[in-house]
């Protein structure tokens, strides 16, 4: 770890060395986006929305690379092992906040081994359940976990993974007891709640209206302030009854530390840009997603640091550490 942080500023050092003429025609050859999880995944869809805007800006080709494994953390950690250059970047979300606390130690620093670029967009999810659940509404869901403690169940894409906090946060909040059973991916967990093996999950939008819509899944509420536009007549989960709920998602973008301010300047500039477009403000709505205000580098950074405090302290709170 020290050797790598040490070679980043070396290589971070030089490059800053260089007269602005050197990179003038930055970027003069293909720019790389990785994402940590598998391709059609939120994280997925949000690069290959911004890679298209990128390339017809920068005119160079911006290639989309999926890194899937570990919950997120094979992709990122190629990414804090690439150089430091400003030709490739990562997707980073919440769960790579909650990971650190959950595991005890990751191959990277989440805080230290990246260069915060911009908080892309605002993710929100929605309970669902089966179709012919027995539970007509959130108050019915939490009233049986109240009458069974421990014997419901609600399932999640992998331990660690967002709808994993939700549902340990929405126990928390209704004072509920319910067994967390993690999947390989939001579809396997779906699936595995349509067949009645589990009772309910969260899901992000992207995930949650189309099979909500479809009728294979059923809505009792979603996680924001106000009504989701796609699920018409689904309240809130405050409105459902569960106070002081409140947890968003987020991703935005980081590079390996190290990389010259001025390139992640450039960045932090064109994903402003690309966000302020209306056509791409509404892509990213229909796809569930909430485009986050224009932010500097150093406001990310200060929103991961603030993640990993509270997800530390969650993760410990609730026992939710692994090993």
């Amino acid at each position: 770890m020290r050797r790598r942080t040490l070679l980043k500023g070396l290589s971070g050092a030089l490059a800053c060395t260089l007269p602005w003429t050197a990179r003038a025609a930055y970027p003069d050859k293909p720019v790389r986006i990785i994402v940590p999880l598998p391709a059609a995944s939120p994280p997925d869809v949000l690069a290959r929305v911004i890679a298209e805007r990128l390339q017809r800006r920068w005119g160079q080709a911006v290639v989309v690379e999926n890194r899937p494994g570990a919950t997120g953390m094979i992709g990122l950690d190629a990414v804090a092992r690439s150089a430091p250059d400003g030709y490739t970047v990562g997707i980073m979300f919440l769960t790579h906040t909650v990971l650190p606390a959950l595991f005890g130690k990751v191959s990277y620093r989440t805080d230290g081994d990246f260069a915060p670029i911009a908080n892309l967009v605002w993710l929100y999810n929605a309970l669902l359940v089966a179709p012919g659940s027995e539970y007509a509404d959130v108050r019915g869901l939490v009233d049986a976990a109240r009458r069974q403690p421990g014997k419901l169940s609600y399932g999640s894409g992998g331990n660690g993974s967002p709808a994993h906090l939700l549902g340990a946060a929405f126990c928390q909040a209704a004072g509920i007891d319910m067994l967390h059973v993690p999947f390989k991916g939001p579809a396997e967990a779906a699936q595995s709640l349509m067949g009645g093996y589990i009772q309910a999950m969260f899901a992000t939008a992207s995930v949650a209206v189309p099979l909500a819509q479809s009728g294979k899944l059923r809505a009792l509420a979603v996680t924001r302030d106000g009504a989701m536009e796609a699920l018409p007549g689904v309240p809130t989960l405050a409105e459902a009854g569960v106070p002081a709920f409140n947890l968003k998602e987020w991703e935005g973008v980081v590079a390996p530390a190290g990389t010259p301010p001025d390139l992640i300047a450039k960045w932090n500039e064109a994903m402003t840009a690309i966000l302020a477009e209306a056509e791409v403000r509404e892509k990213l709505a229909g796809l569930g997603m909430e485009a986050a205000q224009a932010n500097t580098p150093a406001e990310f950074t200060g929103l991961i640091r603030g993640e990993l405090q509270r997800w530390s302290a969650f993760v410990s709170e609730q026992k939710l550490r692994n090993g």
